[in-house]
């Protein structure tokens, strides 16, 4: 019988590696981002729950009464054959979380799979029955702990690698002299400003963008590497950090000429430990610090700590937003109109001399939150040489799945705003505005923003208030601040009843079944689960 626990030991130990493994390479690797999740109502119950406590509880009975063996035997058998069947019915489902197989996880894989077998089978040929049991449930309560030594271990050697690979970028992009670098930062429109200006770009230039998602040193670096070619005349680098000096890390591979820091806010606040840190590096600091010369800063004025950034920098610097701003913007909007499934607006660009150009834009993006990014991208392409009507042209081009927030037809004729790529402060207030303008019902779906730190509570207090002007119904995902965003959703005069706490996804969906009818709109916000998405789009 001890065979066939230690089968079932190991089963249910590969599905939790492979989980631990996957939460390590979610958070990027990041200490600071895996610690911070446990602060979290998920991370907590990973490490503080039902089933852990009663493992604890067999350990002491163990240690306590040993000679009743078998029966402490039966009771952790029972538990993993029943962990080990919700592993196979997960396979079966392909819900079970796995990482993304790249090299370094496969060697993480490889080194974790043998730290396990190694033990298992050691204890299996040298120890006595009772010490075995007590020690695969010691290893079992351990394994985040070992999983994360694993992972720390091995950092060194990942560490001198990832010397090598940005010392070979930097290399490589120092070989083209004449390759002009756009750097792009913020809490957030980082990705939205970035494609919108590379596509405005590509119409007279050939022009190279980071990817999606490829905003750290090591995926600026796999850019350079793989996808920099002699023809490109432009490299538009999104530049992502989560603390002090991230940034100027990446500006010394890079080197940018012109540097967008599109908006700023206490997204991530948790990870950088401070204010004074976020602002060096999402607040532009580090990239203002890093142009040359004869660089060029660009700012969003609508935002008080771009404006601050822009009256403490002495270099080139121009500013863009909605309206002339609080300063003497260089671009600005007029005459917006935003719909269902476009914005239009005039863009006034201020020249030197007060000679202003006029022209207007109509753009298959959604939402006025994009009118901002556009202009930032306006703004740079014009100081590159293309005037505003082969700008306006070339918008054109830009498609909506650009800016991160899709409108797509949702099961019983609802219509499903998609804006789950990711979430932060502003851009939840901004698609709240921008589904303020459906008619019918009104329903939000979203998890508690993370990473916020000490502001957390007033933040998600001023989420719940829009929400509570805004929607007729809100569904939140996530149990930490929900709370704090029902209070605000009350004080904003929505029903208690209509604000729900539900995390399963069957379960949501059957609300919107029976609350929601054709015509109705739904707003997805940050992190929902794909399945939810799957059920309720066509």
């Amino acid at each position: 019988m001890n065979i066939i626990l230690n089968t079932l030991w190991l089963i249910r130990t590969i599905k939790y590696v492979l989980f631990w493994l996957y939460l390590w390479q979610l958070k990027e690797y990041h200490i600071s981002r895996f610690i911070d999740h446990f602060r979290t109502e998920k991370g907590k119950k990973l490490i503080i729950n039902p089933l852990i406590a009663i493992k604890i509880l067999f350990l002491f009975g163990i240690i306590l009464r040993p000679e009743i063996y078998f029966v402490w035997f039966a009771c952790i058998f029972l538990i993993y054959f029943l962990e080990s069947l919700l592993f196979f019915r997960q396979i079966y489902k392909k819900i079970a979380k796995k990482p993304i197989f790249t090299v370094k996880i496969k060697i993480l894989t490889v080194l974790s799979f043998a730290f396990v077998f190694i033990f298992c089978c050691f204890i299996s040929f040298n120890l006595s029955d009772v010490k075995q049991l007590f020690l695969l449930l010691i290893f079992d309560i351990l394994i985040p702990v070992i999983v994360s030594l694993v992972m720390l271990a091995i950092q060194p050697f990942f560490v001198f690698a990832r010397y090598n690979i940005l010392k070979k970028a930097s290399k490589k992009i120092n070989q083209y002299q004449k390759l002009k670098v756009i750097g792009i930062t913020g809490s957030y429109g980082k990705t939205s400003t970035k494609e919108f200006l590379a596509t405005i770009l590509e119409s007279k230039y050939k022009v190279l963008r980071t990817k999606n998602h490829q905003n750290s040193e090591m995926g600026i670096a796999k850019c350079i590497l793989e996808e920099l070619k002699p023809e490109h005349e432009i490299f538009v680098v999104e530049m992502g950090g989560y603390k002090k000096g991230g940034i100027k890390l990446l500006c010394d591979i890079v080197k940018p000429e012109i540097g967008i820091v599109c908006g700023v806010n206490e997204q991530h606040l948790s990870l950088f430990g401070s204010l004074e840190n976020l602002l060096s590096a999402e607040g532009g600091r580090e990239l203002a610090s890093s142009l040359p010369k004869n660089g060029l800063l660009v700012l969003n004025g609508d935002n008080k700590y771009c404006l601050d950034l822009y009256k403490k920098f002495n270099g080139n610097k121009k500013t863009y937003s909605l309206n002339r701003g609080k300063i003497n913007s260089n671009i600005w909007a007029e005459e917006i109109s935003v719909t269902e499934k476009n914005i239009s607006f005039l863009a006034i660009l201020n020249n030197s001399g007060n000679k202003k150009e006029i022209n207007h834009f109509h753009i298959n993006v959604l939402g006025k939150q994009n009118i901002q990014n556009i202009l930032g991208a306006i703004l740079v392409a014009r100081e590159l040489g293309i005037n505003l009507d082969e700008i306006s042209d070339a918008c054109k081009n830009i498609n909506t799945n650009q800016a991160g927030i899709i409108l797509q037809k949702g099961k019983h004729n609802l219509d499903i705003i998609d804006s789950s790529y990711s979430a932060n402060p502003d851009g939840v207030l901004a698609d709240l505005d921008y589904l303020s303008i459906f008619p019918g019902k009104k329903i939000i779906i979203m998890p508690c923003l993370i990473e916020l730190g000490k502001k957390s509570p007033e933040i998600h207090k001023k989420i719940g208030q829009k929400i509570g002007k805004i929607c007729d119904m809100a569904i939140i995902t996530t149990k930490e601040n929900f709370e704090n965003i029902k209070k605000g959703a009350i004080y904003a005069g929505m029903p208690e009843q209509n604000i729900i706490f539900c995390e399963n996804s069957n379960d949501i969906f059957s609300i919107i079944t029976l609350k929601a009818s054709a015509g109705d709109t739904v707003l997805l916000e940050g992190r929902v689960p794909k399945k939810l998405i799957s059920m309720l789009v066509e």
